[in-house]
């Protein structure tokens, strides 16, 4: 048997190969393995062919290598520095959120975050909304109260006596607060068409349906009489706000009630600004509502003339203040004053006569002669008279004919 020598792994045997070149331990212990198998066999006995089998083998490991290796495209650079964030990836309800370890912020789920719910706004109005006038349609009657009126007291709703009891042409005709304005205009224009023009021109908002739904306290407007009398129409507001603030009243209570005034001395009502004479006519109004005598129930249902009987008894109410109160207060409709005024100039003028001329004899007359008017009083009761039972209305038409401020009288 010829001798074999040892194979020996060498730098010697590697440089041998490829100078230069480093190859990967596993690859030179597989080129050994093959040259030594076949130095075993006998196919090859020279020891030179270990030599070149190593040699094919690495060679072959070198080629497949870097043929393997070798980059189309040059690799891009690498930037130092912090390495870049990227956005956030979004997933949708129901998806997986991605777990692969880069270095993205913690992913963000559109449906799965919980959405806060949106902060009401509050309504300009409530969400029942009251109407600014009742929408309520009553019964209206010429010869009475048509006012909502309130107890001065308890606030109580006062109504008139049920029109269907009355035998009178309203209770037959269903006048009702929303037309009984067109019927008395009507009613005037039948009268004397020379008034329509006037009709036309200014609307009565006196006796209109939102003005007849008003709630009336008696007790504070025949109070609010008393103050504004004989003064500007700013001082008595100023007045009235004074003499409000003197008592501790309610949210809801715009003026004291008449158990509050009539316990009040007459220095401390003075103390609004009142003279002593309105003072006490204050206090005596609040008593007789205070003892009965004066209510809200009896100025709704007692006839005119017992009215007036009643309320002209009571200290500092004249003629003309209750006249004014039963029409702009209470809503009747067929109150006619001859001691106003306004309405003297405004008939004159209706009736054709020269007022400017008229003035300028008024001006001349003397206190020693009879009190000198634009119309005596039987003149203008016979010119109302055909207007019944709407002289109110009439009356106010006359104020307009002369263009006559009726906003304080309200």
């Amino acid at each position: 048997m010829a001798y074999i020598p040892p194979l020996r792994r060498s730098a010697r045997l590697v440089s041998s190969v490829s100078t230069g070149t480093t190859f990967d331990a596993t690859v030179v212990d597989s080129a050994v393995a093959v040259a030594l198998r076949k130095r075993k066999a006998g196919t090859d006995s020279e020891p030179s062919s270990v030599s070149r089998v190593l040699t094919s083998t690495l060679s072959d490991s070198k080629v497949s290598r870097g043929a393997s290796n070798r980059p189309s495209t040059p690799p891009p650079r690498k930037r130092r520095g912090r390495p870049a964030v990227h956005e956030p990836p979004t997933c949708t309800e129901g998806e997986p959120i991605p777990t692969t370890p880069t270095r993205f912020r913690k992913p963000v789920c559109v449906e799965s975050q919980p959405t806060l719910p949106a902060t009401p706004k509050t309504p300009k109005t409530p969400k029942t909304p009251q109407p600014r006038h009742p929408a309520v349609n009553r019964l209206a009657n010429p010869d009475s109260s048509n006012a909502t009126l309130v107890s001065p007291e308890t606030s109580r709703i006062v109504s008139a006596l049920p029109l269907a009891s009355l035998q009178t042409p309203a209770a037959q005709s269903k006048t009702t607060t929303e037309n009984i304005l067109d019927e008395a205009c009507a009613h005037l224009i039948r009268v004397d068409p020379r008034i329509k023009p006037v009709i036309e021109a200014h609307y009565c908002k006196v006796f209109s349906p939102a003005s007849l739904a008003e709630k009336v306290d008696p007790f504070e407007s025949l109070a609010s009489g008393i103050i504004s009398q004989q003064v500007s129409g700013a001082a008595a507001r100023a007045i009235k706000d004074r003499f409000v603030n003197l008592f501790q009243r309610e949210d809801e209570q715009p003026f004291p009630h008449p158990s509050q005034v009539a316990v009040k001395s007459i220095e401390e009502l003075r103390a609004a600004g009142l003279s002593q004479r309105k003072a006490e006519y204050l206090r005596g109004l609040a008593e007789k509502f205070v003892t009965g005598e004066l209510s809200a129930q009896m100025l709704a249902d007692a006839p005119y003339d017992t009215l007036v009987e009643r309320l002209v008894a009571v200290r500092g109410l004249g003629l003309w203040s209750v006249e004014m109160f039963a029409m702009f207060a209470l809503k009747r409709t067929d109150v006619f004053s001859v001691g106003d005024l306004g309405v003297q100039r405004g008939m004159a003028a209706f009736a054709g006569r020269d007022v400017a001329r008229l003035k300028k004899a008024g001006s001349t007359a003397t206190k020693k002669s009879s009190k000198w008017k634009y119309m005596t009083d039987k003149e203008m009761l016979a010119m109302a008279e055909p207007f019944r039972p709407y002289r109110s209305v009439f009356m106010w038409y006359m104020w307009r004919v002369e263009s006559v401020d009726v906003s304080t009288m309200s």
